[in-house]
């Protein structure tokens, strides 16, 4: 990788477009069901491609995953794509009922999730979605870091999984952080980095910041590892608990609710089998303010400033984030 590869920061909507396109020259039945979300998914490539296989329901949500739940039914692999925001909540009985209780092999792609929509307001944030499918039977969640890891999930759950998969598409931008020939394995998580002092778990546009967070730690001499979790749902359980065993404190960190999400999942995780301590770092039981994405994510922590100073209360070291009153 070159310096300036290095430094580049990419919107993953292009690696998703891109590698859509590039899995609907080769087959057929895949079709595309979009809400007027052509431009904000950057499928226009693939809509002057395949016109025939890219279907516009207009802003009907719910119409969108049903209408994708009878193209699969039909023999196709539909592609749903829209916004996070009402993705998760609009359509939420169909995507429980149409995709996952009739087990529909279908991929739900959330386009610009968390708190991507910044200055729109809460209406347009989608801060629970993980939570929301994380529990629902049948679902796969995947919360990719970078274009690579991006790519390499749609990929696999459009070509090789056969059930319904949500993955969260994010336009913040992000630097790449897996190499090229990464290869995505759903229900395993990546260590990025070791350390025995704590282990740092998370996903999506907070892992840049978690591996920043772990170098300044390290010149600290604490060592942090980070686990890159991807795949919420299903998890990878084993990395876990041995993270728990092994470093002694766990912090999730995310781009939504501290609870429900990973942080959840992890937190059931090690109380049922190896308690250790659990800082989550992520948005609190709150509505968010209407602000940049970055503005939104410093406020509660959700950077690598954030993650430092939870890393030293956590540790009871000097520097430590101040106790919330």
């Amino acid at each position: 990788m070159t310096a300036a590869e290095a430094n580049a920061l990419y919107d993953c909507r292009d690696a998703f477009a891109a590698v859509l396109e590039e899995l609907g020259g080769a087959d057929e039945r895949i079709v595309a069901v979009v809400n007027d979300s052509v431009g904000s998914s950057k499928l226009g490539g693939f809509a002057v491609r395949f016109p025939e296989r890219i279907i516009n329901v207009g802003i009907a949500e719910q119409n969108q995953v049903g209408v994708a739940a009878g193209l699969e039914g039909g023999g196709r692999i539909p592609v749903v794509s829209c916004a996070g925001s009402f993705l998760s909540a609009r359509a939420m009985e169909q995507i429980k009922i149409d995709a996952a209780y009739s087990y529909r092999h279908m991929v739900l792609a959330a386009q610009s999730p968390g708190l991507a929509y910044g200055q729109l307001g809460s209406t347009h944030h989608s801060a629970e979605d993980v939570a929301w499918m994380r529990v629902i039977p049948n679902m796969t969640v995947i919360v990719p870091a970078d274009p690579v890891e991006t790519a390499a999930a749609v990929r696999w759950a459009v070509t090789e999984h056969d059930g319904p998969v949500y993955i969260r598409i994010s336009r913040m931008k992000v630097p790449a952080v897996h190499a090229s020939d990464y290869v995505f394995t759903p229900g395993r998580a990546t260590m990025l980095r070791d350390g025995d002092d704590l282990t740092i778990i998370t996903n999506g546009t907070v892992l840049h910041r978690a591996l920043a967070a772990a170098q300044a730690l390290a010149a600290e001499g604490i060592g942090a590892r980070v686990l890159s979790m991807a795949c919420v749902k299903p998890l990878d359980e084993q990395a876990v608990l041995v993270a728990a065993q092994e470093t002694g404190g766990l912090i999730t960190a995310e781009e939504g609710l501290a609870s429900g999400g990973l942080g959840g999942a992890v937190t059931e995780l090690v109380t049922a089998h190896r308690p250790v301590p659990v800082r989550r770092i992520g948005i609190p039981d709150t509505f968010a303010p209407t602000g940049s994405e970055g503005r939104l994510m410093d406020l509660w922590g959700i950077s690598a400033d954030g993650i430092i100073a939870t890393a030293k209360e956590l540790l009871g070291r000097p520097g430590a984030k101040e106790p919330e009153t």
